[in-house]
């Protein structure tokens, strides 16, 4: 099945941590490389997305995630497609933004 902007996926992971403990910051910290480590980018404080070429795709990173959860804290996963993130609007004060660059995928067939 060739790519399309409907299967094409991005996977965001929204967390709030605790950090009022050294051990705490800590354990941030840690998450926090780790999702990157697996190839997320911040896109605000506390709010990572990675690009993915298909459910499988998004569903080994989903699973990568959530073997990396702490004990304390909110996490949310949410995967939305190419398309409903490109109709996103950014906007940086009342100035608009463009959105990220899409990784390009390199096509074998």
């Amino acid at each position: 099945m060739r790519l399309n902007e409907y299967r094409i996926l991005w996977v965001l992971v929204f967390f709030d941590l605790p950090t009022e403990t050294k051990k705490e910051r800590s354990t941030a910290s840690k998450f926090r490389k780790e999702i990157m480590r697996d190839g997320f980018a911040m896109f605000q404080f506390s709010i990572y997305l990675r690009h993915c070429s298909s459910r499988e795709n998004a569903d080994v990173h989903i699973k990568r995630v959530k073997r990396l959860l702490p004990s304390k804290g909110h996490i949310g996963i949410m995967t939305i497609t190419d398309k409903q993130f490109g109709m996103m609007e950014l906007f940086y004060g009342k100035e608009e933004k463009s959105l990220p660059d899409t990784p390009q995928q390199l096509e074998l067939f």
